[in-house]
């Protein structure tokens, strides 16, 4: 089953100022190929499409966990066929939560940082909204509690792709969809956006500022942009450059400080530039679970000393800021 039967993107109509054919044309490339028989793709669309048929009778966004479905939503055939999907859908990296009573511990305790936004966070109501690698979806589902118009998350991985459109199939929410999409395919929406959230992305780019000035591409004049980062401490505009790995991560390219961060949104155009919150990570709030049994925050920091990563870098710090559209 695919999940279009023509090369239109269902969302498209939410932006009449985006270059359509050029998206289209995207569209097109990404669905051939996630639809392609391959095992790669196939231990993912073939278990989210074995339960699509399922609906929940309630949803809870507005907690800590994301609450789609009871138990006696489904019979206990129904019941085990999901938990076995779920399972299948491992590691699950943002949560945590409750899809018919099976409940989630996710790596990160997302609420954490979910709860570090809202007092910086602008209307979502009526507004068009981009989450930039938006993984399972777990941040749009608490933006969906706001009623916003509509919501395009960001997700080029076809594990958390499918993670979403699984969980998204039991929720029935029209106004959120996912297409296989990276913040460089940002440029193909220009002046598109009201908000648009890019929560852990910067330091996976190896050029920060054609990021950010992407990202100002496609926010509407006066839009708003909250921005999260992994960050290190310090009061000089400077960004650690590692040399293969950063807390054991090979993705990571500029990992700035603060201020420095506060400069590069300033040079790429941004303005009311506000860094709201700044914190050390923890293994309270990346970890280990039942649903991620793989290596976590505990296994990236030097032991002997947790002020620094098992590399011998600064240990990370996580910035938050909110920045706008001229």
């Amino acid at each position: 089953m695919k999940d279009t039967q023509n090369d239109t993107p269902p969302y498209l109509k939410f932006f009449p100022d985006a270059l359509q054919k050029e998206v289209q044309q995207v569209f097109a490339e990404k669905q051939a190929w996630i639809n392609q028989p391959k095992k790669g793709f196939l231990r993912y669309r073939e278990p989210m499409e074995s339960v699509a048929h399922l609906r929940a009778s309630t949803l809870d966004l507005g907690g800590d966990a994301v609450q789609i479905g009871k138990r006696e939503d489904l019979s206990d055939q129904e019941h085990e066929q999901v938990l076995q999907v779920l399972k299948g859908f491992m590691p699950w990296r943002k949560g945590p939560f409750s899809v018919f009573d099976i409940d989630i511990d996710t790596e990160w305790q997302s609420w954490r940082k979910w709860n570090r936004l809202l007092p910086e966070m602008p209307e979502l109501k009526d507004k068009v909204v981009a989450d930039i690698g938006c993984n399972n979806g777990y941040y749009m589902f608490r933006m969906a509690a706001q009623a916003p118009k509509f919501v395009l998350g960001f997700e080029p991985y076809v594990h958390h792709y499918y993670t979403f459109k699984a969980l998204n199939s039991f929720a029935g929410l029209e106004n959120l969809s996912i297409d296989l999409l990276g913040i460089e395919h940002l440029p193909l929406f220009p002046t598109c956006f009201d908000v648009i959230f890019c929560l852990g992305i910067l330091y996976h780019r190896p050029s920060p500022i054609d990021a950010l000035r992407d990202l100002l591409t496609a926010l509407r004049p006066g839009g708003s942009l909250l921005l999260e980062s992994q960050a290190i401490p310090g009061e000089e505009s400077v960004a650690l450059f590692p040399e293969k790995t950063y807390a054991k991560v090979p993705g990571t390219w500029f990992v700035p400080t603060a201020v420095c961060l506060h400069n590069w949104l300033q040079r790429a155009g941004f303005v009311k530039i506000k860094c709201f919150c700044s914190h050390p990570m923890s293994d309270q709030e990346q970890r280990q679970t039942e649903w991620m049994v793989f290596e976590s925050y505990q296994d990236f920091i030097d032991k002997e000393n947790p002020e620094f990563t098992i590399e011998g870098y600064p240990a990370p710090w996580r910035v938050f800021f909110r920045a706008e559209k001229k």
